[in-house]
Protein backbone atom coordinates (compact mmCIF):
# COMPACT_ATOMS: atom_id res chain seq x y z
CA UNK A 1 0.00 0.00 0.00
CA UNK A 2 0.86 3.63 -1.23
CA UNK A 3 0.13 6.36 1.35
CA UNK A 4 -0.71 9.45 -0.84
CA UNK A 5 -0.92 13.13 0.96
CA UNK A 6 -2.58 15.66 -1.72
CA UNK A 7 -2.83 19.32 -1.25
CA UNK A 8 -6.00 20.98 -3.08
CA UNK A 9 -7.55 24.79 -2.29
CA UNK A 10 -11.00 25.55 -2.64
CA UNK A 11 -13.59 28.22 -2.28
CA UNK A 12 -15.65 27.14 0.58
CA UNK A 13 -18.81 29.19 -0.64
CA UNK A 14 -20.36 26.72 -2.18
CA UNK A 15 -19.95 23.76 0.26
CA UNK A 16 -20.88 23.04 4.30
CA UNK A 17 -17.66 22.35 5.16
CA UNK A 18 -15.05 19.92 4.53
CA UNK A 19 -16.53 16.79 6.22
CA UNK A 20 -19.54 14.63 4.80
CA UNK A 21 -23.05 15.93 5.25
CA UNK A 22 -25.88 14.01 4.94
CA UNK A 23 -28.20 16.51 3.26
CA UNK A 24 -25.12 19.08 1.70
CA UNK A 25 -22.50 19.04 -0.34
CA UNK A 26 -19.00 18.73 1.14
CA UNK A 27 -15.61 19.21 -0.27
CA UNK A 28 -15.25 15.83 0.99
CA UNK A 29 -17.49 14.20 -0.85
CA UNK A 30 -16.76 16.19 -4.15
CA UNK A 31 -12.71 14.99 -3.53
CA UNK A 32 -14.12 11.17 -2.73
CA UNK A 33 -16.39 11.19 -6.19
CA UNK A 34 -12.96 12.89 -7.71
CA UNK A 35 -10.52 10.13 -6.35
CA UNK A 36 -13.31 7.33 -7.34
CA UNK A 37 -13.15 8.17 -10.99
CA UNK A 38 -9.16 7.97 -11.05
CA UNK A 39 -8.45 5.49 -8.96
CA UNK A 40 -11.50 3.41 -9.29
CA UNK A 41 -12.04 3.22 -5.79
CA UNK A 42 -12.63 4.95 -2.07
CA UNK A 43 -9.98 4.59 -0.03
CA UNK A 44 -10.78 6.41 3.41
CA UNK A 45 -9.12 9.61 3.50
CA UNK A 46 -8.41 11.48 5.88
CA UNK A 47 -8.72 15.79 6.21
CA UNK A 48 -5.96 17.82 8.36
CA UNK A 49 -8.92 19.85 9.98
CA UNK A 50 -13.10 20.38 9.73
CA UNK A 51 -13.75 22.93 8.35
CA UNK A 52 -17.23 25.31 8.57
CA UNK A 53 -19.42 26.11 5.69
CA UNK A 54 -18.22 29.23 3.94
CA UNK A 55 -14.90 28.75 4.76
CA UNK A 56 -12.13 28.76 2.42
CA UNK A 57 -8.72 27.31 1.93
CA UNK A 58 -5.59 28.57 0.39
CA UNK A 59 -3.83 24.99 1.36
CA UNK A 60 -5.78 21.92 2.79
CA UNK A 61 -4.01 18.34 3.09
CA UNK A 62 -5.67 14.75 2.49
CA UNK A 63 -3.99 11.66 3.13
CA UNK A 64 -4.94 8.11 1.86
CA UNK A 65 -3.99 4.86 1.54
CA UNK A 66 -4.43 2.73 -1.85
CA UNK A 67 -2.56 0.28 -3.76
CA UNK A 68 -2.99 2.19 -7.10
CA UNK A 69 -0.37 2.37 -8.97
CA UNK A 70 -0.36 6.21 -10.34
CA UNK A 71 2.79 8.36 -10.35
CA UNK A 72 2.46 11.22 -7.81
CA UNK A 73 2.94 13.38 -10.29
CA UNK A 74 0.26 12.56 -12.21
CA UNK A 75 -2.31 12.51 -9.48
CA UNK A 76 -3.29 16.60 -9.07
CA UNK A 77 -4.07 16.82 -12.91
CA UNK A 78 -6.36 13.75 -12.90
CA UNK A 79 -7.69 14.90 -10.12
CA UNK A 80 -8.50 18.23 -11.93
CA UNK A 81 -10.35 16.63 -14.83
CA UNK A 82 -13.14 15.58 -12.56
CA UNK A 83 -12.78 17.82 -9.33
CA UNK A 84 -15.51 21.12 -9.84
CA UNK A 85 -14.43 24.64 -10.48
CA UNK A 86 -14.61 25.19 -6.66
CA UNK A 87 -11.54 22.96 -5.83
CA UNK A 88 -8.44 22.56 -7.28
CA UNK A 89 -5.82 19.57 -6.24
CA UNK A 90 -2.03 21.49 -6.60
CA UNK A 91 0.43 18.96 -5.76
CA UNK A 92 1.07 15.36 -4.53
CA UNK A 93 3.37 13.15 -3.21
CA UNK A 94 4.14 9.84 -1.06
CA UNK A 95 4.98 9.96 2.44
CA UNK A 96 5.44 7.37 5.36
CA UNK A 97 3.39 4.51 5.64
CA UNK A 98 2.30 6.22 9.15
CA UNK A 99 1.71 9.67 7.92
CA UNK A 100 -1.52 11.41 9.01
CA UNK A 101 -3.20 14.34 7.75
CA UNK A 102 -4.69 15.57 10.73
CA UNK A 103 -2.82 13.95 13.20
CA UNK A 104 0.42 14.17 11.86
CA UNK A 105 0.30 18.31 11.73
CA UNK A 106 2.40 20.50 13.58
CA UNK A 107 0.62 23.56 13.33
CA UNK A 108 -2.01 25.83 11.35
CA UNK A 109 -2.01 29.40 10.12
CA UNK A 110 -5.20 31.12 9.49
CA UNK A 111 -6.02 34.41 8.03
CA UNK A 112 -9.16 36.44 8.05
CA UNK A 113 -10.07 39.39 5.49
CA UNK A 114 -11.99 42.03 6.40
CA UNK A 115 -13.05 44.19 3.49
CA UNK A 116 -12.79 47.66 5.60
CA UNK A 117 -14.22 50.41 2.74
CA UNK A 118 -17.16 52.61 3.12
CA UNK A 119 -19.29 50.88 0.34
CA UNK A 120 -19.46 47.10 0.37
CA UNK A 121 -17.47 45.63 -2.98
CA UNK A 122 -19.36 43.09 -5.06
CA UNK A 123 -16.55 41.03 -5.78
CA UNK A 124 -15.55 40.85 -2.70
CA UNK A 125 -18.85 39.32 -1.27
CA UNK A 126 -18.14 35.93 0.26
CA UNK A 127 -14.87 36.68 0.34
CA UNK A 128 -14.27 38.80 2.70
CA UNK A 129 -16.15 40.16 5.79
CA UNK A 130 -17.51 43.67 4.85
CA UNK A 131 -16.95 46.42 7.87
CA UNK A 132 -17.16 49.98 7.11
CA UNK A 133 -16.85 51.55 10.26
CA UNK A 134 -13.00 52.39 10.67
CA UNK A 135 -10.69 50.20 11.77
CA UNK A 136 -7.45 50.84 13.76
CA UNK A 137 -5.54 47.81 12.60
CA UNK A 138 -2.41 49.67 15.24
CA UNK A 139 -4.49 49.16 18.26
CA UNK A 140 -5.67 45.34 17.20
CA UNK A 141 -2.58 44.37 16.67
CA UNK A 142 -1.92 45.51 20.13
CA UNK A 143 -4.26 44.05 21.45
CA UNK A 144 -3.72 40.42 19.69
CA UNK A 145 -0.45 40.12 20.76
CA UNK A 146 -1.69 39.32 24.05
CA UNK A 147 -2.79 36.04 22.33
CA UNK A 148 0.87 34.82 22.39
CA UNK A 149 2.24 31.84 23.80
CA UNK A 150 0.34 28.28 25.26
CA UNK A 151 -3.06 29.80 27.11
CA UNK A 152 -6.32 27.73 27.93
CA UNK A 153 -8.67 28.77 25.12
CA UNK A 154 -11.77 28.11 26.79
CA UNK A 155 -12.67 31.87 26.96
CA UNK A 156 -12.09 31.74 22.82
CA UNK A 157 -14.09 28.33 21.35
CA UNK A 158 -17.75 26.61 20.69
CA UNK A 159 -17.94 24.24 23.13
CA UNK A 160 -19.62 20.91 21.60
CA UNK A 161 -21.90 19.49 24.00
CA UNK A 162 -20.86 16.02 22.71
CA UNK A 163 -16.97 16.93 23.89
CA UNK A 164 -17.26 18.71 27.12
CA UNK A 165 -13.83 17.27 28.24
CA UNK A 166 -10.65 17.63 26.97
CA UNK A 167 -7.48 19.76 26.58
CA UNK A 168 -8.21 23.30 25.60
CA UNK A 169 -4.52 24.56 25.37
CA UNK A 170 -2.96 25.63 22.51
CA UNK A 171 0.16 27.32 21.57
CA UNK A 172 -0.32 30.61 19.39
CA UNK A 173 2.88 30.91 17.57
CA UNK A 174 2.64 34.44 15.45
CA UNK A 175 -0.56 36.58 15.20
CA UNK A 176 -0.50 39.60 13.34
CA UNK A 177 -3.09 42.47 11.84
CA UNK A 178 -2.13 44.51 8.83
CA UNK A 179 -3.59 46.74 6.43
CA UNK A 180 -3.25 46.81 2.12
CA UNK A 181 -5.79 49.54 1.33
CA UNK A 182 -8.98 48.79 2.58
CA UNK A 183 -8.07 45.20 3.23
CA UNK A 184 -7.48 44.20 7.05
CA UNK A 185 -5.85 40.88 7.52
CA UNK A 186 -5.81 39.15 10.68
CA UNK A 187 -3.28 36.56 10.29
CA UNK A 188 -3.17 33.51 13.02
CA UNK A 189 -0.65 30.88 13.21
CA UNK A 190 -0.87 28.08 16.01
CA UNK A 191 -0.31 24.49 17.17
CA UNK A 192 -3.96 23.24 16.98
CA UNK A 193 -7.35 25.11 16.82
CA UNK A 194 -10.29 25.02 18.43
CA UNK A 195 -13.77 24.96 17.34
CA UNK A 196 -14.40 28.72 16.09
CA UNK A 197 -11.13 29.90 17.99
CA UNK A 198 -9.58 31.87 15.55
CA UNK A 199 -13.09 33.18 13.74
CA UNK A 200 -13.70 34.41 18.08
CA UNK A 201 -10.43 35.68 18.28
CA UNK A 202 -11.28 38.12 15.18
CA UNK A 203 -14.77 38.91 16.84
CA UNK A 204 -12.90 40.02 20.10
CA UNK A 205 -10.00 41.92 18.13
CA UNK A 206 -13.31 43.78 16.66
CA UNK A 207 -15.24 44.67 19.86
CA UNK A 208 -11.17 46.16 20.44
CA UNK A 209 -12.05 47.88 18.12
CA UNK A 210 -15.31 49.19 18.45
CA UNK A 211 -13.76 50.23 21.85
CA UNK A 212 -15.92 47.87 23.96
CA UNK A 213 -13.14 45.62 25.07
CA UNK A 214 -9.95 47.14 26.09
CA UNK A 215 -6.68 45.79 24.22
CA UNK A 216 -5.24 44.97 28.35
CA UNK A 217 -8.47 43.18 28.82
CA UNK A 218 -7.52 40.24 26.82
CA UNK A 219 -5.42 38.47 29.33
CA UNK A 220 -8.06 38.82 31.88
CA UNK A 221 -10.41 37.27 29.28
CA UNK A 222 -7.81 34.39 28.90
CA UNK A 223 -8.01 33.52 32.56
CA UNK A 224 -11.92 33.93 33.13
CA UNK A 225 -12.45 30.61 30.97
CA UNK A 226 -15.84 31.85 30.02
CA UNK A 227 -16.61 32.25 26.16
CA UNK A 228 -19.21 34.85 27.17
CA UNK A 229 -16.28 37.12 28.32
CA UNK A 230 -14.74 37.10 24.96
CA UNK A 231 -16.19 38.73 21.75
CA UNK A 232 -18.73 37.65 19.15
CA UNK A 233 -18.04 34.45 16.41
CA UNK A 234 -16.66 36.55 13.43
CA UNK A 235 -18.73 35.06 10.03
CA UNK A 236 -16.87 32.37 8.06
CA UNK A 237 -16.88 34.23 4.53
CA UNK A 238 -13.42 36.01 5.75
CA UNK A 239 -11.51 33.03 7.07
CA UNK A 240 -8.85 31.08 4.90
CA UNK A 241 -6.95 27.52 6.16
CA UNK A 242 -3.64 29.31 4.64
CA UNK A 243 -1.03 27.05 5.45
CA UNK A 244 -0.53 23.49 7.55
CA UNK A 245 2.72 22.28 8.53
CA UNK A 246 3.98 19.13 9.05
Amino acid sequence: MRNFLVTIMYDGRSFHGWQVQDNADSVQEQFQKALYEVIGERPDIKGCSRTDAGVHANQYCISFHTAHTIPADRLPLALNRFLPATIAALSACEVAEDFHARYSCKGKEYIYKINNAAVRNPFLEGYALHYWHNLDETVMHEAAQHFLGRHDFTSFCTVDPHRKKGDFHRTVRNIAVERSGDIVTVTIEADGFLYNMARIIVGTLLSVAQKKIRPDDIPDIIETLDRKAAGPTAPPQGLYLNRVFY
